[in-house]
């Protein structure tokens, strides 16, 4: 690969998870854990003959600060999983160049400067010019999980 080239020998993907995701996971986070040390806190101070009723409030919130807790968790583990999953890789741009004479055809990756028509040189087989015909980005595609 030349000096000039624009292409990346092993790109990296882009990764990135939205911040309004992650606010919103975080919120239920903090609430849940919130309800939990408030249920906690309230299960502590009941008195030493409770009624059934005083178990009801606690016990709520017991239940909301555990789904919420198992909720959130479940959230972030799949933007982590789903964010790993949508990431792009820059796919490398090719240049072809062919002999208009006798059909030579060379491919090569994208140079700084290639352009459609541009001459290129000298061909090696008849000597005639070489001309870009074609610029473009390759595409690998991903084999498709089979699910089952």
């Amino acid at each position: 690969m030349s000096e000039g080239s624009e292409t990346k020998e092993n790109p990296e993907p882009t990764q990135r998870m939205s911040y309004y995701s992650f606010a919103i996971i975080f919120i239920t986070l903090i609430l849940s854990l919130t309800a939990l040390v408030i249920s906690l806190y309230d299960y502590s101070s009941l008195s030493t003959s409770p009624t059934p009723e005083d178990y009801i409030l606690p016990s709520m919130l017991l239940i909301i600060g555990f789904v919420g807790l198992a909720s959130s968790t479940y959230m972030l583990m799949q933007t982590r999983r789903r964010v790993m999953q949508l990431s792009v890789a820059i796919q490398p741009v090719m240049t072809t160049i062919t002999c208009q004479k006798c059909g030579f055809k060379n491919v090569r990756e994208f140079e700084r400067g290639d352009y459609v028509f541009k001459q290129a040189g000298p061909c090696p087989k008849c000597k005639e010019t070489l001309l870009v015909s074609a610029v473009y980005r390759e595409i690998k595609e991903k084999p498709k999980k089979e699910i089952f």
